[in-house]
C-alpha cells in the first residue's frame, strides 16, 4: 500500500424526513382527525482516530462519504425511521480542515488520541407531521412541515506521523536499516540514495508492553523546507516528535576537516527554515556504518567529539554494534524509560498469592 498523506474528500449528511399529511380513516370513524406522523432525522458524519491505520491511501480512491436520508412519517401516527450514523475511521495525527468557498482550509480538529470521535457534520432534522399543527381554529390541517437538508462539508485531510521518535537525515545515512533492526519493521533498503520515498514507522516493545514509536522519515536535501525531494511533505511528519535522532553516514566525516561532524549542519539549516520549533527539539546526534571505518579511526571519532563537546553515538546498524547502547539511550531521551520504570515497580509491588504446600 502506498503511504498517502493529503486526500481531500466530500461528507454529507443525511436529509431529514418529511412529515405526513394523514387522517385517521376507520369503519365508524369517517371524519377523523389528523395521524401524520413525522420524519426521522437524518443521519450523522462523524470521524474517529483508528490506530491501526497508517495513510490516507483509500481516501484518494473514495471521495463521497455520505449517511443515510430519515424516512418519511406515515399515517397513524407512525414516525419515519431515522438515517444510520456515518463514522469514517482516519490515522491517528490527522488534521481535518474544512474547505471554505473561497479555497482556504479552516482547521476543524486534530485527531490526535486514538478513539477520539468529532462530529463534522449533523444530519437534518425531521419534519413534523399534520397532527402537530391541529388546534381549536385548524380541525384538518393539510399541510406537515419537510424535513431538514443535511450538512455537505468539503474536507482536507492531512496526516502528521505520531511518533515518539522521529530519524533524520541525508539520504543513504542508514535510516532504514537502523529502523529494521531495532523493530519490527521492514522498509526497503538499498545502498543508494532516496530508497526510502515514504515515511516508515517502527514500534519497540519492552517487556512490560511499553511501546516506542519511531519513525524513518526519508533523507533530506538542500532546500527540502521549499519543497526539493518532497522535504516539506516530509518535515512535518517529526513536528510532534519528543526527540529526533539525527544521522550521519560514516563516510560523510572528513577527518582531516576543521569540523570533521559538519554533515550535521545541512540538515539542521533546513530545519531551522523549516520551523524553528522544529529545530529546538532534542537532538541525538548518531554516526552511523562506522564498520566500513579501518582500526582506529572509531577512536579517533571519539576523541573528536569529546573535543568538540558533542555527545556523538557511534553505531553499525549493518553490523549490530553499539545499537544495544541507542536503543536504551532513545528509550531515556523519549521519557519513555519513566513509564517502563513505573510498570516494572508495579508488577514487582503487586500482591501475589500465597501458595499451599
Amino acid at each position: 500500500m502506498r503511504f498517502v498523506d493529503e486526500a481531500i474528500i466530500t461528507v454529507r449528511s443525511g436529509h431529514g424526513g418529511h412529515g405526513c399529511v394523514s387522517f385517521r380513516r376507520e369503519k365508524f370513524i369517517p371524519k377523523g382527525g389528523p395521524d401524520g406522523g413525522d420524519g426521522g432525522r437524518g443521519g450523522t458524519v462523524s470521524l474517529r482516530a483508528e490506530p491501526r491505520m497508517l495513510t490516507l491511501y483509500d481516501f484518494r480512491h473514495k471521495r463521497l462519504y455520505a449517511a443515510q436520508n430519515g424516512q418519511s412519517g406515515q399515517g397513524q401516527e407512525k414516525y419515519g425511521k431515522a438515517g444510520e450514523d456515518l463514522v469514517v475511521d482516519l490515522p491517528v495525527g490527522t488534521l481535518i480542515y474544512e474547505l471554505r468557498e473561497d479555497g482556504e482550509p479552516e482547521l476543524l480538529v486534530d485527531l490526535s488520541e486514538p478513539g477520539l470521535e468529532v462530529l463534522v457534520a449533523k444530519g437534518g432534522r425531521g419534519g413534523k407531521g399534520n397532527t402537530h399543527f391541529k388546534s381549536a381554529t385548524m380541525r384538518a390541517p393539510r399541510f406537515a412541515q419537510p424535513g431538514e437538508p443535511g450538512e455537505e462539508k468539503r474536507l482536507k485531510l492531512v496526516l502528521k506521523i505520531l511518533a515518539d521518535v522521529g530519524l533524520i537525515g541525508l539520504p543513504n545515512a542508514g535510516k532504514s536499516t537502523l529502523i529494521s533492526k531495532i523493530s519490527a519493521a521492514r522498509p526497503k533498503i538499498a545502498p543508494y540514495p532516496f530508497t526510502t520515498l515514504t515515511p516508515n514507522l517502527g514500534v519497540l516493545t519492552d517487556d512490560y508492553g511499553r511501546q516506542l514509536v519511531v519513525a524513518d522519515i526519508p533523507g533530506l536535501i538542500e532546500g527540502a523546507h521549499e519543497g526539493q525531494g518532497l522535504g516539506d511533505r516530509f518535515l512535518k511528519h517529526v513536528e510532534r516528535t519528543k526527540l529526533l535522532v539525527h544521522m550521519v553516514a560514516a563516510e560523510e566525516m572528513s577527518f582531516e576537516a576543521e569540523d570533521p561532524f559538519a554533515a550535521f549542519g545541512l540538515v539542521n539549516a533546513e530545519l531551522t527554515a523549516f520551523s524553528p520549533e522544529l529545530a529546538g527539539k532534542p537532538q541525538l546526534e548518531v554516526v552511523n556504518k562506522i564498520d566500513i571505518w579501518p582500526e582506529g579511526r572509531l577512536a579517533q571519532a571519539r576523541e573528536l567529539a569529546a573535543a568538540a563537546g558533542r555527545e556523538i553515538m557511534f553505531v553499525s546498524a549493518l553490523s549490530g554494534e553499539g545499537l544495544d547502547g541507542l536503543v536504551e539511550e532513545l528509550w531515556q531521551r523519549s521519557g519513555k524509560a519513566a513509564e517502563r520504570d513505573e510498570a516494572v515497580d508495579e508488577t514487582d509491588n503487586a500482591p501475589r498469592e500465597s501458595g499451599k504446600l
